[in-house]
């Protein structure tokens, strides 16, 4: 069973060597082959998505919503989309909230803010916004934290120089 699990994962491995968008997002801390694969086999063209609601939505990463009149009421996340692309992102999120300072502090206020499991699925989406960003524009991790750092100041990302980790 061990040998089989082995031979498959290697198969994944190889598998993400050869595409392009899946050896850039593996430069992102705690995205792993299978995630980077999926990832990019699963959304296809990056561009056919508007903006990261769009993506989010389309993973099922977004809250229900049943309103009538002037009252909003959201609920759980929809769940619409691919159930292993949602699994593999809250995983690669819990991961990557270990590694990455920005997402850290994110996670560390949203679990403060709403509680355990809405944190990790907010961390979820928020990886999966990055990584759409990073096929979206065919960037690597560092590119992407130097666009971020540029758009804000005292924005930190993971192995950059010049960053504290909190």
């Amino acid at each position: 069973m061990e040998e089989e699990i082995e031979k498959l994962t290697a198969q994944v491995a190889e598998q993400a060597e050869h595409r392009s968008g899946a050896q850039l997002l593996m430069t992102h801390p705690g995205v792993g082959p299978v995630t980077a694969l999926a990832t990019d086999v699963f959304l296809g063209d990056p561009q056919r998505f508007a903006d990261g609601k769009a993506l989010a939505s389309y993973v099922g990463l977004i809250p229900a919503e049943r309103s009538s009149g002037r009252r909003q009421r959201l609920g759980r996340i929809t769940k619409q989309g691919n159930p292993l692309l949602r699994f593999l992102w809250n995983e690669a999120g819990a991961h990557a909230a270990r590694r990455d300072a920005e997402l850290k502090r994110f996670y560390r206020h949203k679990l403060a803010q709403k509680g355990l499991g809405k944190a990790r699925v907010a961390v979820a989406r928020k990886l999966g916004i990055r990584l759409w960003i990073m096929l979206r524009d065919q960037i690597d991790y560092q590119e992407f934290c130097r666009r971020g750092q540029k758009q804000q100041s005292g924005a930190a990302c993971a192995g950059m120089p010049g960053t504290r980790l909190v």
